[in-house]
């Protein structure tokens, strides 16, 4: 996609995980604006035994909640592994592509928005009794799509691969020049955000809730509402492409 270059120069804080960030970087930077890097969650492997013990079963669904999800698995089992598995499923165009990149391309994606919710609306997942169905993601994360699954006869684990902590960084380089340089905060999860608060401290509160800010899910932008930020825009989808987009909008 080509993006136009609208940005004209804003500055925009990017709080992905350091290695997820940079395709989002240089579509800001396409588009003429400023990439800021500031990560607020890191990704740490379990090495959980048990997880690895699941992925090596037989299922009938293997549900992929993040690219995360995706690499850690990778570093667990063997490409073999996979084999044993009826279908896959990506709970968005990112986790799909590593999934692709991996050598098994995922048997159910959703079209338009991507989250659990709409994964659930898909036909193949409707009648699910006596199936057995692994969910691959982090510690602690949502339960929606286990209870769904539940509720719909399956028997549902959990493959916990990874967790997300809250990065040790200095703060105080970036709010010395928040007015002059953040002209907008990106944020993909509510955990994302929340850290982003936390980093920032009383400090860096108030300079936070004036900025405009872009989230890619309604949960989010309420999580948002509740901080007390003054400007919201939830972008029309989870990809890169409308992220910038709605950057944009915004200018």
């Amino acid at each position: 996609m080509s993006t136009p270059a609208d940005l004209a120069g804003r500055g925009v804080l990017v709080t992905r995980p350091a290695g997820q960030a940079e395709p989002l970087c240089r579509l800001i930077e396409a588009a003429g604006g400023r990439a800021i890097r500031f990560p607020t969650i890191a990704i740490e492997p379990t090495h959980d035994p048990e997880a690895t013990a699941l992925l090596g079963e037989s299922w009938d669904l293997l549900y992929f909640v993040s690219p995360n999800a995706v690499e850690q698995a990778l570093a667990l089992v063997a490409d073999a592994g996979w084999l044993r598995v009826e279908r896959v499923a990506a709970v968005g165009r990112g986790t799909a592509r590593a999934l692709e990149a991996a050598g098994r391309a995922p048997d159910l994606v959703p079209n338009d928005r991507y989250e659990s919710e709409a994964l659930l609306e898909m036909p193949e997942l409707a009648d699910m009794r006596g199936r057995r169905v692994l969910i691959v993601r982090g510690e602690g994360g949502r339960a929606l799509f286990a209870q769904a699954m539940t509720e719909r006869g399956a028997e549902v684990c959990f493959a916990e691969v990874y967790r997300r902590v809250r990065p040790a960084v200095d703060v105080a380089p970036l709010l010395a020049h928040w007015s002059e340089e953040v002209d907008f905060v990106m944020a993909t999860s509510d955990e994302v955000l929340l850290n982003l608060a936390e980093l920032l401290g009383q400090e860096g509160r108030a300079r936070l809730l004036a900025t405009p800010l872009v989230v890619i899910a309604e949960r989010t932008a309420q999580t948002a509402r509740d901080l007390g930020f003054q400007t919201i825009r939830v972008a029309e989808r989870a990809d890169d492409e409308s992220i910038v987009r709605a950057l944009i909008a915004l200018s």
